[in-house]
């Protein structure tokens, strides 16, 4: 196959959603469909041993979260098909935020009882602001829900979409028999048996024919009909370019964990969603199919395999090839580096691979090099913009609680902060450490991880600190500026790149100091110009 081809035919793409919206379970039956795995294994039935296959660190198998993004990649139709599965518990949005910068499209996940919820309508708040194309799917229909108009309009208002519904639901919960496609213009009736293989679907042309009576009873017939009728009057007709703007979403209705719906989203998304699309660097607009190799790391992820203590770089191939065993510039560095074993993901099973396309996400090992927002190339300068640190929420001091393995918890710590699991504060007075999370959750992630990966045990202390502000003086050679440094140096401390962090202790205080020190700029998030 010819460069441009393999550049055609992958699609990368994101799930989102709020927790327990059924993202893990989609992506298994997408894994599934696409002939990855033989058997999905349920997310909640701790009587199934079988986990998820997306979800692969212990703590995730314990609590039936997901908790680090995984990525997965199979075959579907001669398409290529790349997935994130993303946390959805907002203790680990930092996380996501990051891998949507890495993705091409995004499938949001709706639970039909809860309908939108905060933690997507932050997600999909990020996503409209990248333009990113979204199919939203609207999952657990085998249960009783919201109707299905008025999760529409929800969408509508809640999210700001502009919605089509390109499936619509027969009923739902008790009486829920299936789902008209109305994008391929079948029928899928529902047997309620997940065991079942592929659902068979019967084709329906037209929708008037009395075979429709004899497959759902007529009161559902004539309300599919009256629905269909209305679905066509108010919704816009769906326009693919409008989609691949961000100006138009499609709709699908089903239950993942019935193995339902989930097809008709597949054979639509491979048909419609984007190809591997260009991305902006600081110095200029990136095209995949420049033959120049250039990517960026969007994830690190320490320990995958704990009996090697590896960490994986996630790199996203923005144009070129990668090749394994070629030198390329590390930008930041400005160091060649090369790699013999390059890996492509089937979850927690990594293959080597010898060629890497656009739209491929390659894990790397790493010894140390990499941080997040580095960018790789064959030897040009570019930045890839988009991956900052947000100011963090909940912030504790880390103390070491076994002294003899202080060069283990160090060690532990440098390693997490470099994946993002957190940040870490330095003080400037006593040098004590301070991490910064998003979520409080995050914590017990690092109590665990350090002492099962690196067997360091460390305890926790509360610290009154309000937000994380980044300083950017006009001047650093100003008196005002020195006043500040002196004044509050108690409340000072250095982020892991060594830039000057204000720690306000409440939102009078950030006020005080902010009209106090008029030449002084805080920012909430590391990314500033």
């Amino acid at each position: 196959m010819s460069f441009l081809e393999e550049i055609q035919r992958r699609r990368t793409f994101g799930i989102i959603s709020h927790p327990d919206a059924g993202k893990t379970t989609l992506t298994e039956k997408l894994l599934l469909f696409g002939g990855a795995i033989q058997e999905a294994g349920a997310v909640k039935s701790n009587k199934i041993k079988k986990g998820a296959t997306s979800d692969f660190m212990e703590i995730e198998r314990q609590r039936g979260i997901s908790v680090a993004t995984s990525v997965l990649a199979f075959e579907y139709d001669g398409i290529k098909i790349n997935i994130l599965d993303t946390p959805g518990h907002k203790d680990f949005a930092e996380d996501t935020f990051r891998t949507l910068t890495a993705v091409d499209s995004v499938i949001v996940v709706i639970d039909v009882a809860k309908g939108v919820e905060e933690q997507t309508e932050k997600l999909v708040e990020v996503c409209r602001m990248r333009n990113i194309p979204m199919i939203v799917f609207i999952n657990k229909m085998d249960r009783e829900g919201k109707d299905a108009f008025d999760l529409l309009d929800e969408i509508e208002q809640k999210l700001g979409l502009r919605v089509v519904p390109l499936s619509f639901p027969i009923g739902m919960g008790y009486d829920f028999k299936g789902i008209y496609n109305i994008w391929e213009k079948n029928i899928n009736l529902f047997s309620g048996d997940s065991r079942k293989d592929i659902e068979e679907t019967i084709e329906i042309k037209d929708l008037t024919s009395s075979e429709l009576d004899s497959l759902i009873g007529n009161k559902a017939a004539q309300t599919l009909r009256d629905e269909i009728e209305l679905v066509e009057g108010i919704y816009p007709e769906f326009k693919k370019e409008d989609y691949l703007n961000g100006d138009l979403q499609p709709v699908f209705f089903g239950s993942a964990l019935n193995n339902f719906g989930v097809r008709e989203l597949l054979d639509c998304f491979v048909e419609i969603a984007p190809k591997p699309r260009p991305k902006q660097s600081e110095e200029r607009l990136i095209e995949p199919d420049e033959d120049k190799f250039s990517g960026f790391v969007f994830k690190i992820h320490a320990n995958m395999d704990p009996n090697h203590r590896d960490r994986l770089a996630f790199i996203k191939i923005v144009s070129g090839t990668f090749k394994r065993n070629t030198p390329y510039l590390h930008v930041r560095n400005k160091k060649k580096l090369k790699f013999s074993s390059p890996n492509a993901f089937f979850a927690e099973k990594k293959e080597i691979v010898d060629v890497s396309y656009p739209g491929d996400i390659v894990g790397l090992h790493d010894t140390g090099n990499f941080k997040i927002g580095d960018t790789l190339t064959e030897g040009e300068t570019i930045n890839y913009k988009g991956v900052p640190s947000f100011s963090p929420e909940h912030f504790r001091y880390i103390n070491n609680a076994d002294p003899l393995k202080s060069k283990q918890l160090y060690k532990g710590i440098d390693q997490l902060m470099d994946e993002g699991v957190a940040q870490l504060f330095t003080l400037e007075l006593n040098g004590r450490k301070v991490i910064g999370t998003v979520g409080a959750l995050q914590y017990e992630v690092i109590q665990y991880r350090l002492e099962h990966e690196y067997g360091a045990k460390c305890s926790y202390e509360n610290l009154n600190v309000h937000k994380a502000c980044w300083v950017d003086p006009k001047d650093s050679k100003s008196d005002e500026y020195k006043e500040f440094v002196r004044v509050k140096q108690r409340f000072l401390a250095k982020d892991k790149q060594n830039q000057l962090v204000f720690l306000a202790d409440s939102s009078f205080s950030l006020q005080m100091t902010q009209q106090k020190y008029p030449n002084i700029t805080f920012h909430f998030t590391s990314e500033f110009d």
